[in-house]
């Protein structure tokens, strides 16, 4: 932040006439207001002279310089003026003040006023310099001997730096990723970009969000790195990492671990990465990672590219619902009208694909790309067969181990036959196997279960209800995007594809209340929070009201012995409350949105609001005052 870019031209007035306190900083701030970065002059003359009230700005030797943080303020921006002749300005040493330089900063700015009152400062202390500033009779003079000044004092601030796709030199990389690709993904790599900042390491940040990989790593960037950071709950392609330090863990680890994770991928006690060119990347064994946390991975890969398909279908023949008239008929309900009808039909298409995609892409994460053809061969027989969601998850599974098992089997082989090991050995055994094993050995049993645990669904009981509205909704909020979260939701979405859409209601509803309940409590209790809380208060109701679980996690991470335990409260009760209120949902996501798709809306808006009211309530109790 250069003094010499943030004076314009235009801020500055030389051989000024005296004038009281207050006419002087109306002329700094007239001045201030020409450099278009004032969205209301009168307002931040009003927090400048606010600063005064606290004590005079003037520091000594003719030199004064009044400052401000105000919400009229865009960005950060400098005037300056000089009253050679000398005002009654107060100063600290009593003397003539003649030399004033106005500072403006956003509100929400955390020290840029700091960093330029110590700039200024430093450079004023020059005796001749202030001299000069005095004299001079023109702008263009008067900002060539700042600018003389500041390099001199500042040097490395004007030496010239390489465009950084030239020469970006990082000292860490990472890569974030979450199922869903929306907040856990974005909040990871913010954690850590600016936790190695703190730490004066340089990273970049490679994110697998919804929208796809963003901010891509270069082979360059890679070979410059001293280590690597993976913290994703999805698959990723570590075989360019071969012989960087490596440290690979779950997402939310990089949001609530970052200095962990950023020694340990410095440290000379991290082995480095090798990647067996003879196996699937995902072969390679993870030294220290559980068998749950590794097949949590694999599945989370298949639920992050299920879920669009799910959400846009599932949404669509909500909607077709809405649109169609019951008493046409009732056995047709959904397409009895030509426009139910085309929704019905095209979210029909997209729901389709939900359990050949989960399958397919936990198949891909465990073997690469033969995994994908036998997984997405397998989903589609467990849909067909009657397994579901369950038949799907196992075919997911099952085709990325016969992948490896066909690789290493096939290692006998002559070199000559490799080309045709991904084109026609692997899938051609691959697929009849699973075919086999779908067909004649797991749908049948697993078709049963699936009907049982539908059956029960559709004639459970108050208690039943009651029990299982308690636990979906109570889960949606212990680790809030994390492995129950998803526990809670893929359950619910599996209700969903097999005709029960009472718990994809009760698990919303339990997904929403931990934000919608913080800014509540935020709103109630304002003195346990700090004013950096209370600025997320209209984040965390859009989310909540999105369904967005995850807008909960930061106050989570820092006060979870508090956070948890009153969002599961809240959470649970609005699950147990849509149970018992009878409220149904056949879109998969949406939050408040959807609600033209969900029967009894009203009773399902009482369940939210009396589950987020009780759980602000107890975090206000909880929590401590902020000092």
């Amino acid at each position: 932040m250069k003094i010499i870019d943030l004076l314009k031209k235009t801020s500055i007035r030389l051989g000024e006439n005296p004038g009281s306190k207050e006419e002087i900083i109306t002329k700094l701030v007239d001045l201030m207001e020409t450099s278009g970065n004032l969205s209301d002059k009168e307002i931040y003359k009003k927090d400048v002279l606010k600063r005064e009230e606290s004590g005079t700005t003037g520091i000594g030797e003719g030199i004064a310089i009044p400052h401000a943080k105000s919400k009229a303020v865009k960005y950060p921006q400098l005037a300056a003026m000089t009253i050679p002749q000398g005002s009654d300005f107060e100063s600290l040493d009593g003397e003539n003040t003649k030399l004033f330089f106005l500072i403006a900063v956003p509100e929400k700015s955390s020290d840029d006023h700091i960093i330029l009152l110590q700039r200024l400062s430093t450079m004023l202390m020059d005796e001749s310099f202030r001299k000069d500033l005095l004299e001079v009779n023109n702008q263009d003079e008067f900002l060539s001997i700042i600018e003389a000044k500041e390099k001199e004092k500042f040097p490395d601030d004007f030496t010239e730096k390489k465009e950084a796709s030239d020469s970006a030199s990082y000292d860490i990389l990472a890569i974030t990723g979450c199922p869903t690709g929306i907040a856990h993904t974005f909040m990871a790599a913010e954690a850590l970009k600016t936790k190695a900042e703190e730490m004066g390491y340089k990273m970049k940040v490679e994110t697998h969000g919804s929208t796809g990989i963003e901010n891509a790593l270069t082979s360059q960037e890679i070979k410059d790195a001293k280590g690597i950071i993976i913290a994703a709950d999805v698959g990723v392609e570590k075989s360019r990492f071969a012989g960087k330090r490596l440290v690979e863990t779950k997402v939310s680890d990089g949001i609530s671990k970052p200095q962990e994770l950023i020694e340990k991928a410095l440290s000379p006690n991290t082995k480095l990465y090798k990647a067996d060119k003879e196996v699937s990347k995902e072969e390679v064994a993870e030294e220290k990672s559980s068998v749950g946390q590794t097949i949590y991975k694999h599945l989370m890969n298949g639920v992050s590219h299920m879920l669009p398909f799910v959400v846009g279908g599932g949404i669509l023949i909500a909607l077709a619902f809405l649109l169609d008239d019951y008493s046409i008929d009732p056995s047709n309900f959904g397409s009895n009208t030509p426009i139910a009808a085309l929704f019905n039909q095209i979210g029909g298409a997209a729901f389709g694909f939900m359990l050949p995609v989960l399958a397919g892409f936990i198949g891909m994460s465990i073997a690469d790309r033969p995994g994908l053809t036998v997984g997405f061969v397998g989903g589609f027989l467990a849909n067909a067969g009657g397994a579901g969601f369950l038949g799907a998850l196992v075919a997911g599974f099952l085709s990325g181990y016969i992948i490896i098992l066909l690789r290493k089997i096939s290692k006998g082989l002559p070199k000559s036959l490799d080309g045709i090991k991904p084109m026609l050995i692997f899938p051609l055994f691959g697929i009849l196997s699973i075919g086999l094993i779908m067909i004649l050995l797991l749908n049948p049993p697993l078709a049963s279960l699936n009907e049982a645990i539908t059956n029960w669904l559709n004639t459970m009981g108050s208690g039943s209800k009651i029990a299982l509205g308690l636990l979906l909704g109570g889960m949606m909020a212990v680790d809030m995007g994390g492995p129950i979260n998803k526990a809670a939701y893929l359950f619910g979405t599996g209700s969903l594809a097999s005709g029960s859409s009472l718990v994809m209601a009760a698990v919303m509803a339990g997904g929403m209340v931990p934000p919608l309940a913080l800014s509540l409590s935020m709103i109630l209790f304002k003195d346990k929070y700090s004013d950096r809380d209370r600025q997320t208060i209209v984040t965390n109701i859009i989310m909540g009201l999105s369904f967005i679980t995850e807008g909960a996690i930061p106050f989570a991470a820092a006060d979870p012995l508090r956070v948890i335990p009153a969002s599961v409260v809240g959470s649970a009760l609005a699950g147990m409350l849509s149970m018992i209120f009878g409220c149904s949902l056949r879109a998969p996501h949406g939050g408040i949105w959807v609600i033209g798709v969900i029967e009894n809306p009203i009773k399902y808006l009482l369940a939210i609001v009396i589950g987020s009211i009780v759980s602000a309530i107890i975090l206000g109790l909880l929590k401590k005052k902020v000092d």
